[in-house]
């Protein structure tokens, strides 16, 4: 029988798409228009002369939107909210870091006007860290609340008492849900009631029911009548809704929704959650016309749902259960891999493997775990940054999002059960156009099932890459001893 489409709604159906070949379509930065001199020149001094094609999209769209100040524009205007679904690595960061700190730029006085939410502490940092870079020198203030400080630490960053009332020291907010909801609750003084931008990056990650209370409270905090009277009642909100006379008379400041992710869902209810006004959706994920043999083009059709960066060749390695950590050990002892970054299903499987291959020595290897405090783990990026350690072994929860610096290998030690684990695994490396490999250690029982959820996904370009069993004895001897040193260090 037929499939039943879904009905989707016309900005889902009909995205504006956005170049998936990085590497073709750079544009330079002084060709992306309406960009302040101040942003031209930062991004010049951090080495930024071209924007991905992402950016050169998204920024001026954010740009336009705000093109009225914060206020809501002639006639009630209000801006449409935008989502962009692009591949990790492909600059989705910039492409609202710079529009918010120039549509900030003429603020007089401070108020939390800009909010990104994010799942991890580690995504949080890096963000707040390419915050930094842009305000810096602009008197602009952005505050990081990730809950590595103490609660009464962060209120004091956020909010300043004073005799007329309190004050906000922070127009940015760079925050994950727990801490942000905490601060909602319990911080008096910390509103949103003036803010413009909620930004929700790595936002499938954060539609999850988990998260979705933590969205809910944000609007209603932006919503929120403040119980002061005074100026402030000129510019207050009404619910979103339809435009009336009375709503549209007094100026209020428009709250604008700007949603990133690499694999943003396609799922219209899910969508609706989220209580989106009109919004433009920007995508790079579509199917490419394929050129033939003979020059004509065949529109292939494979519904890519997902895009894979442009220079990453993908293997799977067909193994069973006992030949796992011979092949990891023979791909880097043998074949002499650098700069892998290795995934495993469970915290203790990598903690596991991160035991073994040190019994077994010979290669440099830190484990990425949620044991190891912020700082520990910002140490072993950078010792892996540097090419001290070849291998790091990690479970999906840590790597999410992160910008680990030339992961030349992925190797899916344990095969991921989800196609978007997958995409975003893989997506680690052959970042912002560099290339890289990944390999995928399939169980005879799982080959079946992993190649069909690639194929429904669309990604078709995986080779088989056998590892032969002879190839393997020489390691042996030595791995059996290490799997007894390790018997005894477990007991």
């Amino acid at each position: 029988s037929p499939q039943v489409q879904p009905f989707l709604p016309q900005w889902l159906a009909q995205p504006k798409r956005v170049q998936k070949r990085i590497k073709d379509n750079l544009c330079h930065i002084r060709d992306v228009p309406g960009i302040h001199p101040h942003l031209l020149k930062k991004l010049q001094m951090n080495g930024i002369e071209s924007f991905f094609p992402v950016q050169a999209e998204v920024i001026p769209a954010i740009l336009q939107s705000a093109s009225n100040g914060y206020l809501m524009g002639q006639g009630g205007y209000r801006p449409k909210d935008i989502c962009v679904s692009a591949p990790t690595g492909s600059g989705k960061t910039l492409a609202f870091v710079i529009p918010i700190v120039q549509v900030l730029l003429d603020r007089v006085v401070c108020h939390v006007r800009a909010l990104v939410v994010l799942p991890t502490k580690e995504l949080a940092q890096q963000v707040s860290k390419v915050f930094n870079i842009y305000t810096d020198g602009t008197g602009l203030k952005v505050v990081l609340i990730t809950g590595q400080k103490s609660f009464a630490k962060e209120q004091e960053m956020l909010v300043q008492k004073k005799v007329t009332g309190y004050c906000s020291l922070a127009d940015i907010v760079v925050a994950t849900p727990g801490r942000l909801t905490d601060h909602i609750r319990q911080t008096p003084g910390f509103s949103l009631t003036q803010l413009r931008f909620l930004i929700v990056d790595e936002a499938d990650r954060m539609i999850d029911d988990m998260h979705q209370n933590c969205l809910n409270q944000i609007v209603k905090a932006a919503f929120q009548v403040e119980n002061y009277s005074g100026s402030n009642m000129l510019f207050q909100r009404t619910k979103p809704g339809p435009l009336t006379a009375a709503s549209s008379c007094s100026p209020q400041i428009p709250l604008q929704k700007l949603l990133f992710s690499a694999t943003l869902t396609q799922d219209p209810e899910k969508l609706q959650q989220l209580d989106l006004f009109q919004p433009r959706l920007f995508t790079s994920v579509y199917s490419e016309k394929k050129t033939l043999g003979n020059g004509t083009e065949t529109e292939q059709d494979t519904n890519n749902k997902y895009t894979l960066p442009e220079g990453l060749s993908q293997c799977y390695v067909p193994c069973d259960l006992n030949s796992k950590p011979l092949i990891l050990l023979y791909f880097m002892l043998t074949m002499k891999f650098t700069r892998v970054l290795c995934f495993t299903n469970s915290r203790e499987a990598s903690h596991r493997l991160f035991l073994l291959v040190q019994a077994f020595g010979g290669v440099t290897v830190a484990e990425f775990s949620s044991r190891l405090s912020p700082s520990e783990r910002r140490k072993t990026i950078k010792e892996f940054e540097q090419g001290k350690l070849q291998l790091l072994i990690s479970t999906d929860a840590t790597a999410r999002g992160i910008d680990v610096k030339g992961v030349k290998y992925v190797i899916n030690y344990d095969a991921p059960q989800f196609i978007r684990t997958y995409v975003h695994r893989v997506g680690r490396t052959a970042r912002a156009g560099k290339v890289g490999i990944a390999f995928s250690f399939v169980l005879r029982i799982q080959e079946r099932r992993f190649l069909r959820m690639l194929r429904d996904a669309g990604i078709q370009d995986i080779r088989k890459h056998p590892v032969k069993g002879n190839s393997l004895k020489p390691l042996v001897q030595q791995y059996e001893g290490a799997l007894c040193k390790l018997e005894k260090t477990v007991k």
